[in-house]
């Protein structure tokens, strides 16, 4: 079988992830008879023009209003979500009370906070975030009730925003799965409405999010810049979306020097 050019076998890569959702960088080389560095500069491009997700070892297709479980997110950009779940963490005061949203990078700032000596109390709708909190005895817990989404790796619901709505909080940090100049976007809407409703109830508002993210489009959008006040990335935003975030206001955080 003959070596497919560059842009052909993009195209295949895509093609192929489409029918089995993820796929390995070792199948992919073998496939298409190249190095696997080869394979590595292609999945780079194609996650650079949104076209798929990178995950450890290998991509799942990017589609509009959908993403991967957050069990699949936890091998995406893991370095740099451990970073920034590592700076998120130090913002957090002594007897502070925030909030944490579902999904793969806040469970590193959770994972940060439980080896952190510090006594604080935490509202969330994830259960591993409960679980990773829940080793250290110095931190308070509340658990939202609401219906499981295995998908989100947490609960949304009616039930789940009353709840939250219920308290005052000094921070709240949440994911999404993406940033443009409109704001924060998110696949789920469920999900969205919980995002919401935290960022009402917290006196800072704080997204986490890593730079694969940027300029990404969702269903739908959470909130527009300005209702973020701070973010937590791994690069600086640059081009139009770094001008929109100055403009709004938006404290950046760059996690990409934090030591783990």
């Amino acid at each position: 079988m003959k070596r497919a050019k560059k842009q052909e076998r993009q195209d295949r890569i895509l093609a192929e992830l489409r029918l089995s959702a993820a796929i390995r960088i070792p199948e992919l080389a073998e496939s298409f008879r190249v190095s696997t560095e080869t394979i590595r500069r292609d999945l780079e491009e194609m996650a650079e023009d949104g076209l798929i997700l990178r995950t450890y070892g290998g991509a799942v297709v990017s589609q509009l209003g959908v993403e991967p479980g957050w069990m699949e997110r936890d091998n995406l950009m893991v370095a740099e979500r451990e970073r920034i779940g590592a700076l998120a963490a130090q913002f957090v005061r002594p007897r502070e009370i925030v909030m944490i949203d579902a999904g793969s990078t806040t469970l590193h700032l959770a994972r940060r906070l439980a080896v952190a000596d510090r006594e604080v109390t935490v509202v969330t709708n994830c259960y591993a975030v409960a679980m990773a909190l829940g080793t250290n005895p110095r931190i308070a817990i509340h658990v939202c009730p609401g219906r499981h989404d295995p998908q989100e790796g947490g609960v949304t619901g009616t039930e789940t925003v009353e709840f939250i709505n219920r308290f005052h909080v000094d921070r709240a940090f949440i994911g999404a799965s993406g940033l443009t100049l409109e704001g924060a976007h998110e696949a789920n809407a469920a999900a969205a409405a919980v995002k919401r409703a935290m960022l009402r109830r917290a006196e800072t508002p704080m997204l986490l999010l890593d730079h694969g993210k940027f300029d990404r489009k969702s269903f739908e959008v959470v909130c527009p810049l300005k209702d973020l006040r701070h973010l937590v990335c791994d690069r600086v935003p640059n081009g139009d979306l770094g001008t929109a975030l100055a403009r709004a206001k938006v404290q950046v955080h760059l996690a990409s020097a934090v030591t783990l």
